[in-house]
């Protein structure tokens, strides 16, 4: 289901199991996760709806390397991506990845937030004050911390981080 968040920015929220993702039209088409493989046929339809190819997508951001939030990176083919080193060593992604801290773009923020996993990421857009907040902070909770590559002692810090951004709107991960 799409869903429009701001005159910028658009939601995508699945029927089956896999993370949201929001595409942000600035400048450039920013995609915020890509969700898992049993969502690929309705994220593509979800971008067909917004006249939107994956080739026309500039760059995508990932919260984290869970399963649920990578496996449609290969649809983006032009697409710049993004994830945190940590994340990227640690899922043993290869392909065309770049470290988060090289992403040049003024109107986000990126955020360290470890917990759910150690190299977890959140993206804020201050002037919209928007937090698009992966799996560490979710409109009723937090991220789950009990995974082996989870760090249940950094997540109080990373919430406390989110907290103080004092957004407006939350665009969680699930």
């Amino acid at each position: 289901m799409l869903k429009q968040i701001s005159d910028k920015i658009w939601g995508f929220y699945f029927r089956k199991f896999g993370s949201n993702c929001y595409l942000i039209f600035y400048d450039k088409k920013v995609l915020v996760d890509t969700s898992s493989f049993e969502n690929r046929e309705e994220l593509l339809k979800d971008l067909k709806t917004l006249n939107i190819e994956p080739e026309d997508v500039d760059i995508v951001l990932l919260t984290h390397s869970h399963y649920d939030h990578i496996e449609n990176i290969d649809l983006f083919k032009n697409a710049e991506i993004y994830i945190s080193k940590k994340e990227k060593l640690k899922a043993n992604i290869k392909n065309k990845i770049a470290d988060v801290s090289r992403l040049k773009l003024d109107f986000i923020e990126v955020i360290s937030t470890p917990g759910h996993t150690s190299g977890s990421i959140s993206f804020f857009m201050p002037k919209e004050k928007i937090l698009f907040s992966g799996d560490t902070l979710f409109d009723f909770g937090i991220g789950r911390t009990d995974f082996p590559e989870s760090l249940p002692e950094k997540m109080s810090n990373s919430l406390k981080k989110l907290y103080n951004l004092k957004y407006k709107i939350l665009c969680a991960g699930h």
